[in-house]
């Protein structure tokens, strides 16, 4: 019986991938590099500190990756601000209530640095739902390492048989079949540069998962 959800965020509970690619690209043009969009998508669950080490490696840039990592989150800031068409994903905020309300323990998990998980946790209200955020940040490897994963399950007031990960990505998908934990992958209108074939179950809308559903999923 499963007691624990662990939530990526971006993708997954906001739907934030677009507004992530446009400030990077703004980010590269300082930077005087061109990154196309098939290598942008292989980043996707990565931390950014993992991201701007391959930049750094691969065009052998000269700054300092945390200086990187700060002009970066500076942009999406700032953009995050002034952009008011900004949603949570399309039925997750149901979701979240009804698994809230039924005693499911809730965990985010995001590849983001905390400073951008505080400003889309803040702005849509969802520091009630969930006992404890992990960032990527905090780990030398990002997924698809399982250590996000495993950190976040030992948070869990149950075991780790009783946790599911919901994802989106290649990479944490792989992170949470590597972290032995069954994963329900998001699949998003529109967004197909993401292999979820590893998931252990694919969902086009969240009205398809309720309290009900992810608890008996191990049963």
């Amino acid at each position: 019986m499963v007691k624990t959800v662990i939530f990526d965020m971006d993708g997954v509970l906001v739907n934030s991938e677009p507004l992530h690619h446009e400030v990077s690209l703004l980010h590269y043009k300082d930077l005087n590099i061109e990154v196309s969009n098939e290598v942008f998508a292989t980043f996707t669950g990565n931390s950014n500190k993992m991201i701007y080490q391959k930049l750094k490696d691969k065009f052998e840039l000269p700054f300092e990756i945390e200086d990187m990592i700060v002009a970066k989150n500076k942009l999406f800031v700032e953009a995050f601000d002034k952009k008011e068409d900004l949603h949570l994903m399309p039925g997750v905020k149901d979701l979240i209530i009804d698994l809230h309300k039924n005693g499911m323990q809730l965990i985010v998990a995001s590849s983001s640095e905390m400073e951008i998980i505080d400003k889309i946790f803040e702005r849509f209200d969802l520091n009630q739902y969930f006992t404890h955020k992990v960032s990527g940040n905090d780990f030398p490897e990002s997924k698809p390492n399982p250590a996000i994963f495993l950190k976040a399950a030992s948070h869990s007031k149950a075991q780790i048989k009783e946790c599911v990960i919901i994802e989106d990505s290649t990479n944490g998908i792989k992170a949470a079949k590597a972290a032995g934990i069954f994963c329900i992958a998001y699949k998003s209108e529109g967004v197909d540069s993401q292999d979820q074939s590893l998931a252990d179950v694919i969902i086009y809308d969240y009205k398809d998962l309720n309290f009900e559903k992810i608890r008996n999923i191990n049963s």
